[in-house]
């Protein structure tokens, strides 16, 4: 490692990393290589690719910092925090499409970061906010949640290649985490900004919500991904004018808008099945004389 000299004697020396010293650095973490498909040949490449993979490691900070905000007692930031990580996941996959980076490890990555964000995170939010006083029965509504978000993750990890592309099979884990994090949000933003305060008839609403929103997760439902929406091409004028409004909207009340918005995409699917069936059905014919 070489230095910089100094003009006077009592100034520090400034150490400069050269070559060899970055060289040596390297040698102690092992490079990653995978293989990919090239022109129907499959070739094996080094590295990871910086940007998609930046976005990623921002949704596992903003996750990892939404426990740290409630381990600290700051019910505002934390869910908060856990929509930071949903933008930046959103980001991250589209962002590796567009700029055609995706690759395996980014996608390993892009799971283990979504069941930190959107997992673990809001199972300890929601938690540390309202189900704590309830016993064992508010541990294991988090508990339920967070399995479930760990099954969701896993079964969505081993059917990627038989995905279609447009839909989910059960409700998506950032959606899951946007409704228990609005929920804190809310709540808090009502009044009740301390676990104290919390009411235990609340807190047991909360756990029911918890732990429905965890089996609707693993739950056989069909949701739309919105993966299809074409960011480059040209829309009519009136989608931007929709644009426009949704953002009005939000800025009104964010908790309740992100509440009301997210609780309705959960629902969808199964109100949507049980008016199919409903209408499948049709009224009975009355009996023949």
């Amino acid at each position: 490692m070489a230095e910089h000299e100094s003009s006077t004697n009592d100034a520090p020396t400034i150490p400069v990393f050269d070559a060899e010293d970055l060289a040596a650095l390297e040698q102690l973490i092992d490079e990653h290589e995978e293989e990919v498909i090239e022109e129907g040949e499959t070739v094996r490449r080094r590295g990871i690719y910086l940007l998609p993979n930046l976005f990623t490691t921002g949704a596992l900070f903003a996750g990892f910092y939404a426990v740290i905000a409630a381990v600290q007692g700051d019910f505002e930031a934390a869910p908060i925090a856990i929509f930071f990580a949903m933008v930046f996941d959103g980001l991250d996959g589209r962002v590796a499409r567009l700029t055609h980076t995706c690759s395996k490890f980014g996608a390993e990555y892009d799971s283990l970061s979504d069941m930190v964000s959107f997992g673990v995170a809001p199972a300890l939010v929601i938690f540390m906010y309202a189900l704590e006083g309830l016993g064992k029965f508010g541990w294991s509504a988090a508990f339920v949640y967070l399995a479930c978000a760990a099954l969701r993750l896993a079964r969505f990890n081993t059917q990627i290649d038989h995905d279609d592309g447009e839909h989910f099979t059960g409700l998506a884990s950032p959606a899951a985490a946007a409704v228990i994090a609005s929920g804190v949000w809310l709540a808090h933003d009502i009044g009740f900004t301390t676990p104290q305060s919390v009411p235990a008839e609340l807190g047991v609403v909360l756990a029911f919500m918890t732990a429905i929103i965890g089996l609707g997760m693993v739950a056989n439902f069909k949701y739309p991904s919105f993966k299809g929406v074409d960011f480059r091409g040209r829309v009519p004028f009136v989608v931007i004018l929709l644009v426009v409004i949704v953002f009005s909207l939000v800025t009104l009340h964010p908790p309740t808008v992100f509440l009301i918005t997210f609780v309705v995409y959960a629902l969808s699917s199964p109100v949507l099945i049980v008016m199919k069936k409903l209408k499948s059905t049709g009224p009975a014919e009355p009996p023949k004389t």
